[in-house]
């Protein structure tokens, strides 16, 4: 989907050097928020303060976060047409029964409740791709460690957090091969190629997995991976930021919770 992969975004961000614990905070605090609003007001105000906080201060590239916010959004439009459709209520401003059991209309309730939810995906969406773009695996590692999360569960994450990367890299290269050999000018030899690729990469990224626990035993692995991640101190200048934020967004969300579009 890009030319750069997510972890690699992460660990180039302008806000890398920000604790993980303000991130998560920041991230999390805010899809709690989006559950608890009455309005449309508050998770859109959320969406559009972390939207420009990732473009801005995290310095990440318009054309990734659209691309990135392209397949969420259009879910959320497609349900905010459906409940448009379905939802019914009173003041109705257009209605049709194409069948007997189905009927469709817009109402000043339902349109209502379609940008209510429309707000809630886009508020929620905006808090995970901020986590996800701004906050590398290797830092969620050292927070699970942290978390006394028990030791296997997190080996077992980061062997399939790499074991991701490793079945993508022979993924790449075999795809590669075959375009600059013309696997794919037909649908036959696509089709062959596919079949091709599939095999390919699973028995190279099984003889890759092979290699990694031969030299996990000439290091001398004894259950328990090294975390490479970073742990730093918070900062006080992001935690005034994100609790101005808290408070600001509490207060909106209060002061705004009977808000309705019509």
């Amino acid at each position: 989907m890009h030319d750069e992969l997510l972890e690699d975004i992460a660990q180039n961000n302008g806000l890398r050097e920000v604790n993980t614990w303000v991130k998560l905070a920041a991230g999390l605090g805010c899809i709690l928020l989006c559950l608890l609003s009455g309005s449309w007001v508050a998770p859109l105000f959320i969406g559009v303060v972390l939207s420009g906080t990732v473009l801005i201060l995290a310095r990440i590239k318009p054309r990734i976060y659209f691309e990135i916010f392209i397949a969420p959004f259009t879910f959320a439009f497609t349900s905010v047409v459906v409940i448009v459709l379905v939802t019914g209520g009173s003041g109705v401003f257009w209605s049709w029964d194409p069948f007997p059991w189905l009927s469709l209309s817009v109402t000043r309730e339902s349109i209502n409740e379609a940008v209510f939810v429309f707000s809630r995906v886009i508020g929620g969406m905006s808090a995970m791709i901020f986590i996800a773009l701004t906050t590398p695996m290797t830092d969620l590692f050292v927070v699970m460690r942290q978390c006394r999360v028990p030791e296997p569960v997190v080996d077992l994450a980061m062997f399939i957090y790499r074991s991701i990367f490793l079945i993508l890299d022979q993924l790449v290269l075999t795809y590669r091969a075959q375009v600059m050999r013309l696997g794919y000018g037909s649908f036959r030899e696509s089709v062959r190629s596919f079949a091709t690729l599939c095999g390919s990469v699973f028995i190279t990224s099984w003889g890759a997995g092979e290699d990694l626990i031969r030299a996990m035993d000439a290091r001398c692995y004894e259950g328990k991976f090294a975390i490479m991640g970073e742990s730093n101190r918070p900062k006080a200048l992001p935690v005034l930021a994100l609790c101005s934020f808290f408070i600001t967004t509490v207060l909106l969300l209060i002061l705004t919770k009977d808000f309705t579009v019509i």
